[in-house]
């Protein structure tokens, strides 16, 4: 999750008596070599050239090359099994991989912008780009692949990290590797969704047998586990009840830039137009869409729309939203508008082929690259947010809304109960009958009372995933850790 990931990060460096690096590493390319882990110079032979020329082949190691030729594509195929099969030997001889150093001072602006700048505010570049990282150069992707192909002899072989230098390893998921007998292994434990939910994700057999695997790993080899959610714990042990003892709740952060802000929603047609996602063409918008009031008029913008913010894949219910939201504008609310904010995920086409008739009409409207402080907005002026999903681990978006002064609507799964608590009105997932009448529950503006309780419980509940309530907890968590 990589917002989750920014922001615990900053937030670690925040903490007294906390020391904290990142680990770098892709998912399926293998990074350039980076500094020796010594800063000796003794040990360290290479001039000042050479570290940078070294750290910035690992820059580009990581940066995607959508335009490669087929002889660098092959080329790339070849080094990646060249570097799994090396792995492979280094872990049956016995040794340990190196995390090498990145220097960050010559390369702030890669960290900023390709690291850290979708979450975190500019207030925080000197923190992360300050900070100091490791880099792991054979790709995760390999390290369970070598672990799924040595199984079907008889034995996972995982690699082992040097980790010697650090009391704790925090990983944002179940770990395909061993560390250094004085480190302890952390989980950020987000959902079993691969496990307990494998017909909703993509690659089905790579990412359950993964998934499992490395779970499985982690558990007999002591890992501890904090979990983002009371429902993904409880997941967890049902899964493996002897880690019960070694797992713990500690809740997602939310960014910074949600807040409740007094706005005007007259800037919302201008972020409909600039933000409709490329990959679907709009033939009309609807008239105020096309002339909005100007900055100066004192009356009101009439503008009714639901609101979702998540990725467009199957896992996350668009189709009953889009079936109840079509019941709702048929029976009461006719210029009600969807509003749809996320990214094209895995199996999207026939989620937005059920869309497509409705935004060629400008009734419904997919957006992506929204800023925060567009999203701020939306949440504010939304008649509600809605959380349709089958299956989460925390959910993002129903806090966020919250935060922003918004109203939720969200299904009733476990992890929507546990998070949102009595902030939100909640129905069945697998009835669209039963979200419409939720969602008319809380939009109906004869019946304006119950959308106003939800905005007060939901400012309320939603102070519960503040960095300044959810760090003590990892404070306390961690320090607990040392032997």
């Amino acid at each position: 999750i990589p917002q989750e990931t920014r922001l615990l990060f900053r937030a670690l460096n925040l903490l007294d008596g906390i020391e904290a690096e990142g680990l770098i590493q892709s998912s399926g390319r293998v990074l350039g070599k980076a500094l020796p882990v010594s800063k000796d110079s003794a040990h360290n032979p290479l001039s000042r050239h050479q570290q940078v020329n070294r750290l910035s082949r690992v820059v580009v190691s990581l940066e995607q090359n959508a335009k490669a030729t087929a002889s660098e594509k092959l080329g790339s195929t070849l080094g990646l099994y060249l570097h799994l099969t090396a792995m492979l030997l280094r872990r049956i001889m016995g040794f340990d991989e190196t995390l090498w150093r990145f220097d960050a001072s010559s390369f702030k602006d890669f960290v900023w912008r390709s690291l850290f700048a979708k979450t975190l505010p500019f207030e925080d570049f000197e923190a992360v780009t300050s900070a100091n990282y490791r880099v792991v150069r054979v790709p995760w992707t390999a390290m369970h692949t070598v672990a799924l192909l040595t199984l079907k002899f008889g034995a996972t072989c995982y690699p082992r990290l040097n980790t010697s230098n650090f009391d704790v390893m925090i990983s944002e998921t179940p770990y395909p590797a061993t560390v250094s007998k004085n480190t302890r292994l952390v989980v950020r434990y987000h959902d079993a969704i691969p496990v307990l939910m494998p017909h909703t994700i993509s690659d089905k057999s790579f990412h359950q047998a993964s998934h499992y695997q490395a779970l499985r790993l982690n558990v007999a080899n002591g890992a501890y586990f904090a979990c983002v959610s009371d429902a993904t714990r409880r997941d967890l042990i049902s899964i493996f009840p002897e880690a019960e003892p070694r797992s713990v709740t500690i809740p997602n952060m939310v960014s910074q830039h949600y807040f409740p802000e007094e706005s005007s929603a007259i800037r919302i047609p201008e972020i409909f137009r600039a933000r409709a996602l490329a990959t679907v063409r709009m033939r009309t918008i609807v008239a105020e869409l096309q002339t909005p009031l100007p900055s100066n008029s004192s009356e009101p913008l009439q503008l009714d729309y639901l609101l979702m913010v998540s990725t467009i894949e199957p896992r996350k219910n668009h189709l009953t939203l889009l079936s109840a939201w079509e019941q709702l504008r048929t029976e009461s609310f006719p210029k009600l508008k969807l509003v749809v904010v996320g990214m094209l995920g895995w199996d999207h086409k026939a989620i937005v082929s059920k869309f497509r008739p409705w935004l060629e009409r400008g009734e419904l409207v997919m957006l992506a690259d929204v800023l925060a402080s567009e999203l701020r907005l939306l949440y504010r002026h939304a008649q509600a947010t809605v959380c349709p999903s089958f299956g989460e681990g925390f959910d993002f978006s129903g806090v966020e809304a919250m935060r922003c002064g918004g109203a939720v609507v969200a299904s009733d799964i476990a992890v929507h109960r546990d998070v949102f608590g009595d902030a939100a009105q909640y129905f069945s997932p697998y009835s669209a009958t039963e979200t419409a009448w939720a969602i008319k529950e809380v939009i109906d503006p004869s019946a304006p009372a119950r959308r106003q309780d939800l905005i007060a419980k939901g400012a309320r509940v939603s102070e519960r995933y503040l960095p300044k309530n959810v760090l003590p907890q990892w404070h306390e968590f961690l320090h607990s850790l040392k032997p």
